[in-house]
């Protein structure tokens, strides 16, 4: 069967960066004070509880053969304060590290979304946006326990472990160090299965992002794929990739479970030699042990074992956690590569005009797609730009939003250079209508408002009536408040294209731009669009990308580009009399009409 490329794996790490979880530490600092108060909580619940055992070995060699009552009602009451405390110590420690646990995965949620909103186009172009959607969803959330409870367990099981040593040792030494030759053999377990472990841990968290990308893909593209009747191999494909996903997690969760087992089984042989031992030492003529010491040990070897099953239960959160960890924070430490200049300074209310110097731009490094692009734009004036698919139209227009950042040369409005202004200053000045008009969920008049949050509701309705968008939209159920769902799946592709035209025109910017922004409206809207466009225009320095010629017949200039480079430039009447590619374009299309 084919390879698609969500079957293709990222490459894994072959040995962890301590500094990840110094990075980790940097979030949990400022909850340092909270969470030293539940400690003190849990350590003193814990050096309480571990006396319950010494009460039991009381009770069992003096109180009851003396049948003193007055101490068996004194233990067992102390016993029961002390499990009042310890349950109110463990729900303070469960409501507290529940709330911080949440904190920190919405610190860190927010960091790698707020990064992600700076992130260039390049980044997008080259991920599937599933796998990027993983990463701030699914990972994060697998920290949750983690931080909720793993490292507070962690810190007093270590603690526990100390103070029932102490305990077990002022009991009986022998005892004690017979349950601590099962130490070495775990440590054997653990040495086993650390690396497998973490690579298994670090294929399941890749098949999960393969497997998530693959269904946001087939999510958004449902109707190609029922159009194409190819149901039937897409499913075939996700049951593969769900099938490695579920191989890889199985192999995963049998390495984390060989753990507990180990735990079990050594706790077990060595509480049984125990038990062999002491019973002979109780029946030896001297009697070098007594039965309430072998029940009070017993009790405590109970307790010494289950901080370390807990302890190998944190190591195998640990080692997932990560696998996520790398993820997570390689994409926060992916560069932004457009961004303000240390000494970038607010631009300067616009004029309009906008000069290309010798730019140069390729999206791959040595594979120009611009090459010393000169041109200057007036402003108030409106500039096509067309050429074959491919030639570097969009390009240009995105170098002008700084949406990419230029190789080579300068590009100035009003002869500031916008590589040395803040990207914000710049875009509010922009109006921008991508060839792409998507519609976010929400009501038709969010939708508008998007661009420009302070615009009244008249304001939008004027913006709607401008690009004919009025007369559709009062046709629908609710008017402006109809909710529309994500990509505006009940609009068709022309009325998406009009509210987004609104949504550019209403945030009255002084440099417009539109690609392709007439593209999928049928010819009598058009007409009747470029009627309020017009008027629009007027007075705005305006981009105009079409395929369709006859909608930039008016321009002031119209720039024909091919091969990263502007062959023609011209009106459209100087540009016909040339007879050059543009004219060859446009009587293609004119020949193609009739």
């Amino acid at each position: 069967m084919a390879r698609n490329r969500y079957d293709m794996d990222e490459i894994l790490e072959e040995s962890f960066d301590v500094n990840q979880l110094k990075r980790l530490a940097a979030y949990i600092a400022p909850y340092k004070k909270k969470m030293a108060g539940v400690v003190v909580l849990m350590l003193t619940s814990s050096a309480l509880t571990m006396a319950i055992p010494i009460f039991l070995q009381n009770v069992m060699d003096y109180s009851i053969p003396r049948k003193d009552m007055k101490s068996i009602v004194f233990y067992s009451a102390l016993t029961l304060v002390i499990a009042l405390y310890s349950g109110f110590a463990l729900r303070m420690k469960i409501k507290i590290m529940s709330a911080i646990g949440q904190n920190i995965v919405h610190d860190i949620r927010y960091d790698i979304f707020s990064h992600l909103q700076e992130l260039p186009f390049s980044y997008y172009d080259d991920r599937p946006h599933g796998k990027i959607q993983v990463r701030v969803v699914n990972y994060v959330n697998s920290l949750s326990d983690l931080l909720s409870n793993g490292i507070i367990n962690t810190f007093t099981d270590l603690c526990n472990l100390i103070f029932i040593l102490l305990f077990m040792l002022a009991l009986d030494v022998r005892l004690t160090l017979i349950c601590l030759l099962g130490l070495p053999v775990l440590a054997l377990v653990i040495i086993f299965i650390k690396k497998k472990q973490r690579r298994a841990w670090q294929v399941q968290s890749n098949k999960q992002s393969n497997l998530n990308a693959y269904i946001a893909e087939s999510i958004n593209g449902i109707r190609v794929t029922q159009s194409f009747v190819r149901e039937r191999e897409n499913t075939g494909i996700f049951n593969r990739l769900s099938g490695s996903y579920r191989t890889a997690w199985m192999r995963a969760v049998m390495f984390n479970f060989m753990m507990g087992p180990s735990v079990d089984v050594i706790s077990t042989f060595t509480t049984a030699f125990i038990y062999v031992l002491g019973v002979r030492w109780i029946l030896a003529p001297d009697m070098t042990l007594t039965v309430g010491v072998l029940i009070a040990f017993t009790s405590y070897i109970g307790r010494f074992w289950a901080p370390i099953n807990t302890l190998a239960g944190f190591y195998n959160s640990l080692l997932t956690a990560i696998s996520y960890l790398e993820r997570i924070f390689e994409t926060i430490d992916e560069p932004v590569t457009v961004r303000d200049e240390p000494d970038a300074v607010p631009m300067p209310k616009i004029k309009g005009e906008v000069k290309f110097c010798n730019v140069s731009f390729g999206y791959e490094p040595g594979q120009k797609i611009l090459k010393n692009i000169n041109f200057t734009a007036k402003p108030g004036e409106t500039y096509a730009v067309v050429g074959p698919t491919g030639a570097g139209k969009t390009t240009i227009v995105n170098l002008i939003s700084r949406f990419y950042n230029v190789d080579e040369g300068q590009i100035l409005i009003d002869g500031v250079d916008i590589s040395k202004v803040t990207l914000h200053s710049l875009r509010t000045q922009m109006g921008i209508m991508m060839q792409d008009s998507f519609i976010f969920a929400g009501t038709i008049m969010d939708n508008i408002r998007y661009g420009n949050r302070e615009a009244s509701n008249e304001e939008v309705v004027r913006a709607a009536k401008t690009v004919c968008a009025h007369e559709f939209i009062m046709e629908m159920e609710n008017g402006y408040d109809t909710e529309v769902n994500e990509r505006g799946s009940r609009l068709s592709a022309g009325q998406r294209q009009l509210i987004s035209f609104a949504r550019a025109l209403l945030a009255d910017p002084k440099i417009l731009i539109l690609d392709e922004a007439t593209s999928s409206i049928d010819t009598e809207t058009e007409r009747m669009l470029q009627k309020g466009l017009n008027e629009l225009l007027k007075g705005r320095t305006s981009f105009i990308i079409a395929h369709r010629l006859s909608t930039i017949k008016n321009a002031d200039c119209i720039l024909y580009v091919d091969k990263g480079d502007i062959l023609e430039r011209g009106n459209h009447e100087e540009l016909m009399a040339q007879k050059g590619e543009y004219y060859r374009l446009y009587m293609s299309q004119y020949d193609f009409l009739k």
